[in-house]
């Protein structure tokens, strides 16, 4: 099986081409928008830049590689920047889909979509596939659309949404709630954290496998991606500095009304992941398992 993948310079990306380069029944092409920044000492891959807000540079890249399955995981997925950017938050999360969708269609590829918690008001969790989105943010609006646009694609699709996803990254470029309590505290630095929404954190590794395992069997709908533990930033974060060992005496507890963000943030969202289970065997870690697997690598 042939497997191209977008945004392989992000965190799902780098999970996503570590898992596949060493499974010698897939073939991975990892694609980003800039120069590859994957480790030099990885193999079993190959890398070709792709802008996917050209849609000259996405036919060409994906007619001359001809993948069987395309792994679309490149976003714009910052929510303020989003909030605050729109028409820039357009072009990468609904007309770049708009593009892959169109070459995907001149191979017939099956294409796997991952999208977010955040298409969910967030008044009740944690919800099934089922559940009907009604977004607050414009990342959430974007997502949305891409999902029907790739609902009425024609294409065999899969659309994975995930939440909260948190792991490192070899180059460090982009921090998570993990790292970001984690650098915090060994810094000295007194934390607010909210208490008052809540979420399934997703570690990286478990979402690159959930889509690998839609790839695997050809999955077709919607499929929810994370662990299956409610925790809010607060938990996380208390949870990080007890496995770290670190000063939890900084981490005070606040609530999202003391916050000015250009985003709202959808309260309670979470996923009821028993569809992944039952039909592609999805396994994932539990929260103090992801942390220490983020040790591991630290290391």
């Amino acid at each position: 099986m042939k497997i191209l993948i977008t945004g392989s310079n992000g965190l799902l990306g780098q999970k996503l081409v570590d898992l596949l380069s060493v499974n010698k029944a897939v073939e991975v092409i990892a694609t980003a928008r800039h120069k590859n920044r994957l480790p030099e000492h990885w193999e079993g891959y190959t890398f070709a830049e792709m802008d996917i807000t050209d849609p000259t540079q996405t036919d060409d890249v994906i007619a001359r590689y001809q993948p069987d399955c395309i792994i679309h995981g490149a976003a714009m997925t910052q929510v303020d920047d989003c909030e605050l950017n729109q028409e820039e938050c357009w072009k990468q999360n609904v007309t770049a889909v708009e593009y892959l969708i169109h070459a995907a269609q001149g191979i017939n590829a099956h294409f796997i979509y991952v999208s977010t918690d955040f298409i969910f008001d967030g008044q009740k969790g944690p919800l099934d596939e089922s559940a009907v989105p009604n977004p607050i943010n414009y990342y959430g609006e974007s997502k949305q659309e891409a999902e029907r646009l790739v609902q009425q694609s024609g294409l065999d699709y899969a659309i994975i949404r995930t939440v909260l996803v948190y792991g490192i990254t070899h180059d460090m470029s982009r921090s998570n709630i993990v790292l970001w309590v984690k650098n915090s505290l060994e810094s000295g630095k007194s934390i607010q954290v909210v208490n008052d929404q809540w979420r399934t954190p997703t570690l990286a590794e478990d979402l690159a496998m959930g889509c690998y395992l839609a790839a695997h069997h050809k999955a077709c709908g919607i499929y929810h991606i994370s662990s299956d533990e409610m925790l809010t930033p607060y938990d996380i974060a208390m949870k990080t500095a007890h496995f770290f060992q670190l000063d939890a005496s900084l981490i005070n507890k606040t609530d999202g009304s003391r916050f000015t963000q250009p985003a709202k943030r959808p309260p309670k969202t979470g996923f009821i992941i028993k569809k992944a289970r039952k039909d592609l065997g999805f396994a994932p870690h539990t929260f103090n398992e992801g942390l220490a697997l983020m040790a591991k690598q630290m290391r």
